[in-house]
């Protein structure tokens, strides 16, 4: 089906960058594109990590990557998760499949933490987080971090990555660090873009357009506007299947998700009296076609007269997100400015079911009392199973400037007020998606084709049910503190302090202190020490879902939960409500400039985090009770089977704070340009990045839970060795007149996971994946790229074909929870630039 005729967004950017397109070329620039954009020095004014105005990269106390927009355009690739993945070693982008939603919301991370301890700004500004949970056996399970993706490329004018902790300057998630998203202001011409991409295999092709315009509103106002447009094919790694079908043949869809994409995105602002109003923000819609488990033909989860040889049941997702920021900054006297905001932000997502069957509705007898007359109804193959969404609304009053300080040295002060509510929705899916048979009564016997109980609900992604919708939130304040100085010529202090009291859990107060000391023009050393929090997302709190399975052991069905906190199942088991996680983080490093060509900077860093919020397993009960006896209605030694009796709960699963863990690290980023004889200039970046994450402890405030039963070893190893342990990137870049050729390396460390296969733990070896790109400029306006991306097509190791058992049978061939490339091979790109 194709992009405009499934999503009315796409319908109306892809008009638009057709009739862009169309116009006739306009050359109004004359200024060579290298010299009109910015590059990711170390000397680029940031806004990320610290509040003085001016401060540049290279001279904070903290380390940050700047991200230009050459360098945005010189990968290849055209999601903003990918480019960070490509060109920032302490970022990871896994490549799941079969995860239901994470299909197409992949989680993002920063120094191997969760995808929800990263913070993500946008323009300086708080960026709301997603509405999905990952549920699955992926990275980042249990936690639902920020749609980085819903952002276009295009839109962008830089990207900033602070590498440390500083949930005392901008509160909740900023555990491992902060992602800053800076906007083009740009008002002197329009740029168009058009990619082609495919992978060597021949699947995978990618169609991406985009187009970027600005203009002067009076004298000094500016907006921005960007339209993108993407579509992109699946790809599918999976081998033959021979264990469910004879003979083999492939049954499974392994590898990226079938996708539309479609974006509207400005940027803004306006002098008014003494200071300036501004906006920002955007739409986007993405549309998904992604596929679950394969049911074969014998399966009790599927109806011969349907579907003879077996079916794959197809999960489509739409997610739709929308913000806007609004805000007035103005002076205050000489020294100081004042900044008033109010930022919105909605994230929708939404599932749907197709080729597949509600097996219980199919048998379900026309007459209940007489089921043996083999009479049956039948059952919708597509339905709607629930949407889930999430909105933000936040406040922001800021005020920054300086005062005279010591020894003649200014001090520069920030202070402010913020006011947060952060609500979460779950709606039901349409009644097959979820129901034992059309009347949803479990005391009438429906049997499949095997004779077997009927298992409920469509197959696939089973449907939210109205006992898991929810339409609830919570509402934050928090003030901040920061003060920045010069103690000496060469000496920099800066401290920062924050409280925040929320209306559910109560309120934390978080501390940062940092110092950066020159000992010389070429040598400096910076460290940090703070303290921080991750306040429980509404989505941890409030995410709740029943799906209807079959027991193996007794054959019947069964009711798993996934159990909202501190709700009456929770209680029953002696789980408490969540608390916020807490965090000890310091980094040390050095920044050397021995001169104008080179500069290296080393940072080791340690973050240590007590009650992280987790994921639990499932939690049935007991077959054999302390006593050692069988379990059953009369024995009172198993206390988790008489925990969940009450409420026909065969299985239940919650989030709860069960982990200390630690992680260290070091980061080293090396630069290097000179000017060569023929008057080429060669730039070489070297990234090193090592991590380690441990499990320091697991506990569990449960009478009747252990904690390797909230969190078993499966789970653990997802942790600490699920994502690259070593990341590491070497670039070079060489420009001669109208030519500029990019070539790239990145190490991904080994990487291991348990999940499918409990006790039996599968490593797949690090390795190196190169790019290489070329770009002609047929003159100021126009530039043509072309490139591949691994282009030695690498793929990560098999997975073990005796200790994976069943899953190299079934055709995973690669692995399963933990990609941190994925596994599509080598893909090569071109693309055209225009501007006018």
């Amino acid at each position: 089906m194709s992009f405009a005729t499934r999503s009315p967004l796409a319908l109306a950017v892809a008009a638009a960058l057709a009739a862009a397109t169309a116009a006739p070329p306009v050359y109004a620039q004359s200024a060579t594109l290298a010299a009109e954009e910015d590059t990711a020095t170390l000397d680029t004014v940031q806004v990320v990590g610290t509040r003085v105005r001016g401060r540049a990269a290279a001279d904070t106390a903290a380390p940050v990557d700047v991200i230009g927009r050459n360098e945005l355009n010189a990968t290849g690739a055209l999601e903003v998760g990918q480019v960070l993945q490509m060109l920032t070693p302490s970022f990871n982008f896994s490549r799941t499949f079969v995860s239901d939603g994470t299909d197409i919301l992949r989680p993002a991370t920063l120094r191997a933490l969760g995808p929800d301890q990263v913070l993500v700004l946008v323009n300086g500004k708080r960026r709301h987080q997603q509405a999905l949970v990952n549920v699955q056996q992926t990275i980042g399970r249990g936690s639902a971090g920020t749609d980085i993706n819903a952002i276009p490329i295009a839109a962008i004018e830089r990207i900033e990555v602070l590498r440390d902790g500083a949930a005392a300057q901008y509160g909740s998630d900023a555990i491992s660090g902060v992602i800053n998203i800076v906007l083009k202001r740009q008002t002197e011409w329009t740029e168009l873009s058009a990619q082609g991409s495919q992978y060597y295999e021949g699947d995978g092709e990618m169609l991406h357009g985009s187009l970027n315009t600005g203009f002067e509103l009076g004298q000094d106002g500016f907006i921005n506007l960007t339209l993108e447009a993407r579509n992109r094919n699946e790809t599918n790694r999976a081998g033959p299947d021979s264990l469910r079908v004879s003979p083999p043949r492939v049954t499974q869809r392994l590898g990226d998700a079938d996708a539309q994409d479609g974006y509207l995105w400005l940027n803004g602002g306006l002098p008014l009296g003494a200071g300036e109003l501004y906006w920002f923000g955007g739409v986007s819609e993405r549309e998904g076609d992604s596929s679950g488990f394969f049911r074969s033909a014998g399966d009790d989860r599927t109806v011969p007269d349907l579907y003879p040889e077996g079916f794959l049941p197809n999960i489509l997702t739409t997610v739709e997100d929308q913000s806007l920021a609004v805000g007035y900054k103005g002076p205050i006297g000489e020294n100081w400015d004042w900044d008033l905001s109010v930022n919105h932000g909605r994230s929708s997502f939404r599932f749907d079911e197709s080729n597949s069957v509600n097996v219980s509705w199919w048998y379900e007898p026309i007459d209940p009392a007489n089921p043996a007359a083999g009479i049956y109804g039948e059952s919708p193959l597509s339905a709607h199973t629930g949407t889930l969404e999430f909105e933000q609304t936040t406040v922001n009053l800021d005020f920054r400037g300086s005062v005279d300080g010591f020894n003649d040295q200014l001090l520069y002060l920030a202070t402010g007020l913020e006011w947060r509510r952060d609500n979460y929705r779950i709606e039901a899916g349409d009644p097959v998606s979820y129901t034992y048979g059309r009347t949803n009564d479990p005391s009438i016997v429906i049997v499949g084709q095997n004779g077997n109980v009927a298992p409920a609900g469509i197959q696939g992604f089973p449907g939210f049910t109205p006992g898991t919708e929810v339409d609830e939130g919570r509402h934050s304040a928090a003030v901040y503190f920061d003060a920045e100085t010069n103690l000496t010529d060469r000496f920099l202090m800066g401290a920062a302090i924050r409280f925040e009291d929320y209306s559910d859990f109560g309120n934390t107060t978080t501390g940062k202190l940092s110092a950066r000391f020159n000992a010389s023009e070429a040598f400096a050393i910076r460290g940090t020490v703070s303290t921080g929090f991750r306040a429980p997302g509404v989505q941890q709190q409030f995410y709740s879902q029943v799906s209807t399975n079959l027991d193996p052991g007794t054959g019947l069905l069964t009711d798993t939960l996934t159990a909202r906190q501190d709700s009456a199942v929770t209680r029953a088991l002696g789980i408490p409500a969540l608390q916020e996680e807490t965090s000890t983080s310091g980094t040390l490093g050095i920044v050397w400039n021995p001169n104008d060509r080179f500069s290296l900077t080393a940072d080791v860093f340690r973050i240590d985090i007590d009650d992280r919020i987790i994921f639990s397993g499932n939690i049935a009960p007991e077959t054999v009770g302390t006593d050692g006896l069988p379990c059953n209605g009369s024995n009172s030694n198993c206390p988790i089977r008489a925990a969940l009796a009450p409420f026909s709960v065969g299985q239940a699963q919650f989030f709860t704070n069960a982990i200390d863990t630690r992680t260290t690290g070091v980061d080293i980023v090396a630069n290097h340009n000179s000017t060569l004889g023929n008057g080429a200039l060669l730039t070489l970046t070297a990234l090193v990045h090592f991590n380690k994450t441990e499990v320091q402890e697991r506990r569990s405030q449960s009478p009747i839970l252990s904690p390797t039963q909230l969190f078993d070893d499966t789970q653990v190893t997802l942790i600490e060795e699920g994502q690259p342990r070593a990341h590491h990137m070497l670039q070079g870049v060489y420009e001669s007149g109208p030519w500029q050729w990019t070539a790239r390396a990145n190490y991904y460390g080994s990487v291991s996971g348990e999940g499918f296969t409990p006790g039996i733990k599968q490593t797949w070896g690090g390795k190196t994946l190169f790019d290489l790109g070329v770009r002609y400029s047929f003159n100021d306006n126009t530039h043509l790229s072309i490139g591949g991306n691994n282009i030695f097509d690498t793929y990560p190791d098999r997975w073990d074909e005796v200790g994976g058992f069943p899953f190299p049978q079934l055709g995973f061939v690669y692995g399963w929870e933990t990609m941190p490339f994925g596994m599509n091979g080598g893909s090569y790109y071109a693309r055209l630039d225009f501007r006018f």
